[in-house]
């Protein structure tokens, strides 16, 4: 475009928006309507995303899992079970990651205390029966939980069971267990993973009632 033409068009756009400025000042009411409608649209906006995210907070506050549901999972969406369950806790961050190069991570959250969980899932179609949960998932997790991931409780859940030097190793190195049976009681019931485990680090803040 030449200098010419911009300066054309300049011109134009100037008296163009001279124009339009002029006709609000002799029609306030048309400059007051579109505002009023625009600020209605805002709040309405706003009423219906807070809605929604209320709405979601008390599904999720009402999510149980039968073990019998859980069972049945296919291991990916026993992954993302775990998911809402931190989700319903409180975790608004909780996030699914499992899957190639996960490094030993398939759940991450953030509790309403600002604890950073990592979680490893196992998922045993036979449950109990199911071959136990050994200690090389668990020096896997323990390589990254807290190097790479970063995370402050560092946890392996199984819908199935621990082999015994797995126990042994989990309490060397400062790894929380959920078996079949701590599964159960947290995903059937109400309360938070962390009141169920024992020696879970200290709030980094306060609590959300705080």
């Amino acid at each position: 475009m030449r200098v010419g033409e911009a300066l054309v068009l300049a011109v134009v756009a100037l008296w163009l928006l001279g124009e339009l400025m002029r006709w609000l000042t002799e029609h306030l009411w048309v400059a007051a309507t579109a505002l009023g409608l625009a600020a209605a649209g805002a709040a309405l906006w706003w009423h219906q995303r807070d809605r929604r995210k209320r709405r979601r907070r008390e599904e999720a506050r009402a999510l149980r899992y039968p073990m019998t549901h859980i069972d049945q999972l296919h291991h990916r969406d026993f992954e993302f079970a775990i998911r809402d369950l931190m989700y319903r806790d409180g975790c608004t961050d909780a996030v699914q990651v499992g899957g190639a190069g996960d490094n030993g991570a398939d759940v991450k959250a953030t509790d309403p205390y600002g604890r950073r969980w990592v979680i490893q899932c196992k998922h045993r179609r036979a449950g109990v029966s199911g071959a136990a949960v050994g200690t090389p998932d668990l020096q896997v997790l323990n390589g990254t939980g807290r190097p790479v991931h970063k995370g402050d409780v560092v946890v392996l859940v199984t819908n199935g069971r621990f082999s015994k030097p797995a126990l042994d190793f989990a309490q060397s190195q400062r790894l929380h267990l959920v078996d079949r049976a701590k599964l159960a009681t947290w995903a059937g019931g109400h309360r938070p993973l962390w009141e169920l485990l024992r020696s879970v680090p200290s709030p980094r803040g306060p609590g959300p009632s705080s």
